[in-house]
């Protein structure tokens, strides 16, 4: 038999040929075109996957995958976190009646104690987050609810906000500010954490609220209109705040750096999280001396002015005190899935490794009859 070579371009002039001849009569062919892409003759590199591959690739990945994943679960489980529920779903709560009395349109706030207990004490530096479930910050409409230009300073989507923000883009006839959905749901709990005294006396324990947003999102996508004037009343007149808010943007904080859109408070709640059970950071506890813990093990006293209503939602409120790594918060999650893929790599190598030296020499050995 003799071996006989293909040339695609002779083929294509033959046909080209054939097909000149047949006149303008000739109907049109369906065939594709007789070229290497679309006659799939392009090169190709197929692996021919063997045990002396795929067993080392099997047992390298399980060797690398365990040792990190055991390192970065006791990563996650050295970071000291605390978790207290203060919804006041339980009528035996110090929060029942506040969360069966409050409503957005309650004018008076409703105060509630919560006592609790660290075991162990907190050596580095605290974050404190507040904790939502059960509200879904990634609904489509609520997302797009924001004008973003209008967060950016630009005076003219402050006096005429982006429809995006509908229907809370004005207010008694005033465009609000800021508009949307988003902003006008925003948390405002305030929490107040007391350390309690062997002799039964309180000592507050300081909270730092500046620090806590992403330095792109404080200085670069939010900015106040009228640049370095911080006469924000009159920046911001002719302007109404969101239905939901109890006062204007400009009295967030009696500091004119963490005032009006720039306060960080708003800046945090405005990053919207991805799944319906989320925290954000609230506060900063910072470890000022070596030789103290940053937070005590004993008692202490959650003061909370609660002003958030989440019962219409089912939703619940939390109060969350966690220390980090390097890995950032405690997430256990990340060394499991590297301690399961390389377990499950090394065992299919182990059975692998067994199947070939078990049947493996039989086929090599086998011969062929003639």
């Amino acid at each position: 038999m003799m071996a006989s070579s293909y040339n695609a371009k002779e083929e294509d002039g033959q046909l080209s040929g054939a097909a000149g001849s047949g006149g303008v009569g000739a109907g049109k062919s369906k065939k594709p075109d007789n070229t290497a892409f679309k006659q799939q003759r392009l090169p190709a590199w197929q692996p021919i996957l063997t045990a002396g591959t795929v067993l080392p690739a099997f047992f390298v990945i399980g060797l690398i995958f365990i040792p990190i994943g055991i390192g970065l679960f006791v990563t996650s489980n050295n970071i000291k976190e605390f978790e207290i529920d203060y919804t006041g779903i339980d009528p035996a709560s110090e929060c029942y009646n506040c969360s069966q009395t409050l409503t957005w349109n309650s004018t008076k706030p409703c105060i509630c104690k919560v006592p609790f207990t660290l075991e162990q004490s907190f050596e580095s530096d605290v974050f404190m987050y507040y904790g939502l479930s059960n509200f879904y910050q990634n609904h489509r409409r609520y997302v797009k609810s924001r004008d973003d230009s209008q967060l950016n300073g630009d005076a003219s989507s402050l006096t005429s906000p982006s429809k995006e923000c509908e229907p809370y883009r004005t207010s008694d006839n005033k465009p609000i500010a800021p508009c949307g959905a988003i902003a006008n749901s925003l948390f405002n709990d305030t929490l107040t954490l007391y350390y309690i005294n062997p002799n039964g006396t309180e000592s507050l324990v300081p909270l730092i609220k500046k620090g806590i947003a992403w330095w792109t999102d404080k200085n670069v996508k939010f900015r106040n209109p009228g640049g370095n004037n911080f006469n924000l009343t009159a920046v911001f007149q002719g302007t109404s705040k969101p239905v939901n808010w109890r006062k204007p943007v400009y009295e967030l904080d009696t500091d004119p750096e963490n005032n009006g859109f720039i306060n960080e408070d708003f800046i945090v709640w405005m990053r919207t999280a991805a799944l319906p059970t989320f925290r954000k950071l609230y506060r900063l506890i910072e470890k000022k001396n070596n030789m103290i813990p940053t937070l005590q093990r004993g008692n202490y006293t959650l003061d909370i002015t609660y002003n958030y209503p989440v019962r219409r939602f089912d939703g619940r409120k939390r109060m969350i005190l966690s220390t980090i790594s390097w890995m950032g918060g405690k997430n256990p999650f990340l060394g499991i899935a590297y301690i399961t893929v390389g377990s499950v790599c090394f065992f299919l190598g182990v059975v692998l490794l067994i199947i070939h030296q078990k049947y493996g020499n039989r086929n090599n050995s086998a011969e062929i009859p003639n």
